[in-house]
């Protein structure tokens, strides 16, 4: 699913204007990115939870040439699905 697809099911199901709804889904990523950035989790009941997780340095491996490098540290996000999300994809 695209974001286009999501402004599209905006449209259908609430009747908004596609740039009204374009606008929503903007706003909506936008202020879950500065979320992020800031270093804080977001919630969404029913659904799940993203977190920032910070990763450290370490030693890896080229799976090609097998030369050992140092893996630089860093942020990523992680996602825990909601019991009521894991309960209906179970169905």
């Amino acid at each position: 699913m695209t974001k286009a697809d999501l402004v599209e099911r905006i449209f259908e199901k609430i009747g908004l204007s596609k740039k009204e709804a374009q606008e929503i889904i903007e706003i909506l990523f936008d202020t879950m990115k500065q979320t992020f950035i800031e270093g804080e989790s977001v919630k969404i009941s029913g659904f799940g939870t993203f977190n920032v997780r910070q990763k450290m340095a370490r030693r890896g491996r080229n799976p090609k040439t097998g030369d050992d490098l140092e893996i630089t540290p860093r942020r990523v996000i992680t996602f825990r699905a909601s019991n009521q999300l894991k309960s209906v994809m179970e169905k």
